[in-house]
């Protein structure tokens, strides 16, 4: 059983909230894992969860404190779009299992997943002070795999052929996080934006200077850019020859 403490009351993103689940919920995941779709993406079993078998996880897993389990949120909306969860949390080894599931199919692909899946990995890192994230991921689902690349894990190894669907075997993906990968993360994030924010400040007169020279002025010793085809200021009205 987790220690009350290690349960966030909120997380925030830009674009999700993680909330505790509350009871309502439930209906939701009715839907949810109910939908062939979802369970493919989501269970070692072919085909969709039974209501009572629902209905028993939503509690144990869900409301229950064995795991540290959060609703997603839409921040705009407020609408809820899915779940997710650290179980096998282990405080002495400093390590965690995460799972994820963007129940509502109209929002896949659009980010939902990666934020929150970020939000709780720097709440592992920053707050419960874990020091390595692991999760498994059917290989067929390529869009999660994508989606937890792009929040830092790594593929660490295969399960090879671990189950069976589409009348073919796939391998299991085991990927992962450590606190180093996060902190680096942090520190390449901030040199970004140093970067970004000194060619902002930059001096105007560099700018211009270095505008001049792509167009060909030049600066003679008086401060003056002449053009170099007539030697004139390059603000010097051309004189048109007569006919």
């Amino acid at each position: 059983m987790l220690h009350r403490s290690w349960f966030p009351d909120r997380l925030v993103g830009d674009r999700v909230i993680l909330k505790r689940h509350v009871s309502a919920n439930l209906a939701a995941f009715m839907r949810w894992y109910a939908d062939p779709e979802v369970s493919r993406l989501t269970r070692y079993q072919d085909g969709p969860m039974a209501r009572p078998e629902i209905e028993r996880f939503f509690q144990a897993r869900v409301l229950g404190s064995d795991s540290l389990a959060m609703a997603i949120h839409e921040r705009a909306t407020d609408r809820l779009l899915g779940t997710c969860a650290f179980s096998q949390l282990d405080g002495e080894n400093g390590s965690a299992l995460f799972h994820i599931t963007i129940g509502e199919k109209d929002v896949w692909g659009k980010g939902f997943g990666t934020e929150a899946t970020r939000l709780m990995v720097e709440h592992a890192f920053e707050r419960l002070r874990l020091h390595r994230i692991g999760l498994s991921v059917f290989a067929f689902n390529e869009r999660a795999i994508r989606s937890y690349r792009h929040a830092g894990f790594v593929i660490e190894g295969h399960a090879r052929e671990a189950i069976r669907r589409d009348d073919r075997w796939w391998d299991e993906v085991e990927m992962s996080i450590l606190d180093s990968d996060w902190r680096a993360q942090l520190a390449a994030a901030a040199d970004a934006s140093a970067a970004s924010a000194a060619s902002v400040a930059a001096p105007r007169g560099s700018a211009d200077r270095a505008s001049g020279a792509a167009s060909g002025e030049t600066t003679n010793a008086g401060g003056t850019l002449t053009d170099p085809a007539t030697g004139r200021p390059a603000d010097a009205p051309s004189i048109g020859r007569s006919r």
